[in-house]
């Protein structure tokens, strides 16, 4: 895939940036190499890490105590929810080991490359809301980075309080789709408290995290399942895009099981880092039906013989979800030609 021209002034800034992260990274690894060597620090023990602050994250042990560490020079980026092994120190210790990761969260950073967001994540609960008002196709980007990330989507409509009646509201904005597709679909109120002991036992004994569009209401949803999480909650501001309250990813036990990650806010899911052959394998109601083509190379627009465009006319298949797949692989083969 082809990148984003950068202008020299650009090109300039992002590596003026890279170096500085490799300065601090230096600094990082050699405090956390000093504290090794000094021999002040506790026994190997296994822990989990519970938040990221830049250069240093938290771990939790075992017993729950919770260490601010450094990261051995040797060891890859850490994320929020990473099983690792660490030495526990005062007042800092060192993580000296990072155990295989069953999934993790990515997103393009600013100048184009992946960037883990957390780790081993069961389930993303895809969050929407009366406002801002919900989109089919922004839904869709969020299915499909889950399903690119191997990590089973669910669907929250959240604030339902706002709304008065449900399958009106689904059909309105185009998502009574979805009730059809193999997605877990909960509605909630924090302001009523209904459909909360609903997603709790949904939820239970499983790492998830929150993601959708800012002013859905993420962190009131986490501060309602977890009171003591207390997080800050941002108002709608007058775009009715609402502000990013969330500066780091944390993790959060639930009293009866499992753990929820609170992510920073993310307005758009970018996908142009998929390659666009595999887009369509991430629309899941589609994979019975390809290869049975009348022609390999099938674009299912205009072909004879289309099986994906027969199975929308026997009604198999959206004829909204065929076009919103249409619409993403347009979006990046517009980025793959820049």
């Amino acid at each position: 895939m082809a990148k984003r021209k950068l202008t020299r002034q650009q090109q300039w800034r992002i590596e003026k940036i890279q170096q500085e992260r490799k300065d601090r990274a230096n600094k990082r690894s050699a405090k956390g190499e000093d504290l090794l060597q000094s021999g002040e620090l506790g026994p190997e023990q296994p822990g989990q890490v519970i938040a990221h602050y830049g250069v240093q994250v938290d771990v939790e042990s075992t017993d729950g105590h919770v260490q601010r560490c450094h990261v051995r020079s040797n060891i890859k980026q850490l994320v929020t929810g990473d099983r690792v092994v660490f030495c526990a120190g005062e007042p800092t210790g060192v993580i000296v080991a990072c155990a295989e990761r069953h999934s993790v969260l990515q997103r393009p950073d600013p100048y184009g490359k992946l960037k883990p967001v957390a780790a081993n994540i069961d389930y993303i609960i895809v969050v929407l809301a009366p406002h801002p008002e919900p989109h089919a196709n922004l839904l869709d980007r969020y299915l499909v980075a889950a399903e690119a990330s191997g990590i089973k989507p669910m669907i929250l409509v959240n604030k339902s309080d706002q709304i008065e009646d449900m399958a009106d509201f689904l059909a309105m904005h185009s998502l009574d789709v979805y009730k059809t597709l193999d997605y877990p679909l909960y509605t909630a109120s924090t302001k009523t408290q209904t459909g909360l002991n609903e997603l709790k036992q949904a939820l239970k004994n499983k790492t998830s995290v929150f993601v959708g569009q800012s002013g859905v209401g993420k962190s009131s949803l986490v501060n309602a399942l977890l009171p003591d999480a207390d997080l800050a909650v941002g108002e709608l501001s007058e775009s009715g895009k609402g502000s990013h309250t969330t500066t780091t990813a944390k993790l959060f036990h639930f009293p009866d099981g499992g753990d929820l990650i609170d992510s920073p806010g993310i307005r758009e899911f970018a996908l142009w880092h998929l390659q666009p052959d595999d887009l369509i394998d991430y629309f899941v109601e589609f994979r019975p039906f390809l290869g049975h083509c009348k022609f390999r190379d099938c674009t299912h627009r205009k072909e004879p013989g289309c099986r994906l465009r027969g199975a929308v006319e026997e009604g198999l298949i959206s004829q909204q979800r065929l076009d919103s797949y249409f619409h993403i692989l347009g979006s990046l083969d517009e980025v793959t030609i820049r």
